[in-house]
């Protein structure tokens, strides 16, 4: 059995932060009914076309939910979220402007007292607390903007330029913190009975990810250079150079492997007892003069010639995948992680959500916008005719 079978999440949702979450709640089972504008829906449906004429954002995020498209600020269509939340919901998750599901009632303290065992999640770029806004509460926050806010972008990219993340990291960090304080608060409601609400901030959540640089800048000190795909502070580490024109991404932990990569690889065993390399601290703080005599020993060496060392010296290494060597990724294959979803463009492939369970996710089609309006409307009692009254109306 899927575990989150039985649950019901209404989610008034757009763009990447709270789809992720929900989609993550999806595939353990739950019922995601997700509330859409009509004619337009979820604007990331229009961020592009490049998955067969959908959006690749939102085929990323958005399988296995119901699209029932509601025009919220329609009195009608209101009726209609209200009694769908009362009478289905066990979970709500907005990542509207702060305040905005207040103003449609669907805040937890209007919702609680009607249903106290309901769970809100609220997602917002610096927090929505009435008790304790902070100054920053109602301002825009898109990915790039708490990218840099929270410090990621002063710590990425190359000495010369700062350089934002190429997925939507934060957006990602609030939807992960999202969904697993959701699963949390369900934990508790079944042994409580009493939901609550969930003030999630993309803000604190890149903050929490980039606490190592935080505490590396601790009391004023420089905080970690930036080194573009190399560590800013264990070397070597990062990509270097072969000869053949490739490149070879290499880790070092410990003086141990340090030891094994002078000897194996670099075939210089004398440099692991160079007082300039002695210590890892010491390495990068020599890190333009070990680099050139890595970059050195690797001139005459292909790409496959210095992995097959590296293997050999047990020294860690990686292929600097292209996208579409992820898509063909033998260890991906390997491990059965793709299948399928329909689409409103037909079969999609899809991978399967990280972790393994004895019953396979659900992996349901991505809805159409609106596809599901009908069905839930009658769900809930609505008659045909009072469906096509709604539709002319412009409610849903």
């Amino acid at each position: 059995m899927q575990p989150l079978k039985g649950i019901t999440v209404v989610t008034l949702e757009h763009a990447i932060a709270a789809p992720f979450a929900t989609r993550q709640l999806a595939d353990l089972g739950a019922r995601v009914i997700k509330i859409e504008r009509p004619g337009t829906g979820d604007f990331a449906r229009g961020y592009d076309q490049r998955v067969r004429g959908l959006a690749s954002h939102f085929v990323w995020t958005n399988r296995s939910k119901e699209s029932l498209t509601l025009d919220v600020k329609h009195p009608e269509a209101a009726k209609v979220l209200e009694r769908l939340v009362l009478e289905k919901a066990d979970v709500v998750v907005q990542n509207l402007a702060p305040g905005g599901a207040a103003r449609l009632g669907m805040g937890y303290e209007a919702l609680s007292q009607r249903k106290p065992g309901l769970i809100v999640c609220d997602i917002s770029g610096y927090g929505d607390d009435l008790s304790n806004p902070g100054p920053y509460r109602d301002k825009k926050a898109y990915d790039l903007l708490i990218q840099s806010e929270a410090g990621f972008v002063s710590v990425t990219g190359t000495p010369e330029e700062p350089c934002k993340a190429g997925p939507s990291i934060a957006d990602i960090a609030a939807g992960m913190y999202a969904y697993t304080n959701i699963l949390a608060a369900l934990m508790q409601r079944s042994q409580t009975g009493q939901g609550q609400r969930i003030d999630i901030s993309m803000l604190e959540s890149l903050a929490e990810w980039t606490s190592y640089p935080l505490y590396y800048a601790f009391e004023g000190a420089a905080p970690p250079p930036r080194t573009g795909a190399s560590h800013a502070t264990i070397y070597p580490y990062g990509p270097f150079p072969a000869g053949d024109g490739g490149s070879v991404m290499l880790g070092l932990q410990n003086e141990r492997e340090w030891a094994s990569f002078c000897t194996t690889v670099l075939q210089q065993p004398a440099l692991a007892s160079d007082p300039r390399f002695s210590a890892n601290f010491k390495r990068v703080a020599e890190r333009d003069a070990l680099r050139q005599i890595i970059v050195d020993a690797f001139a005459a060496l292909t790409v496959a010639q210095v992995v097959e060392r590296l293997e050999q010296a047990q020294i860690a290494n990686a292929q600097v995948n292209t996208m579409a060597e992820v898509w063909a990724h033998p260890q991906l294959k390997a491990r059965g992680r793709w299948t399928e979803v329909g689409s409103p463009q037909g079969p999609l492939p899809a991978m399967r959500p990280p972790g393994s369970w004895n019953t396979d996710p659900r992996m349901d089609p991505v809805p159409a916008l609106g596809q599901h309006t009908d069905a839930i409307l009658a769900a809930l009692g609505y008659a045909s005719g009072d469906i096509t009254a709604l539709r002319a109306a412009q409610a849903i």
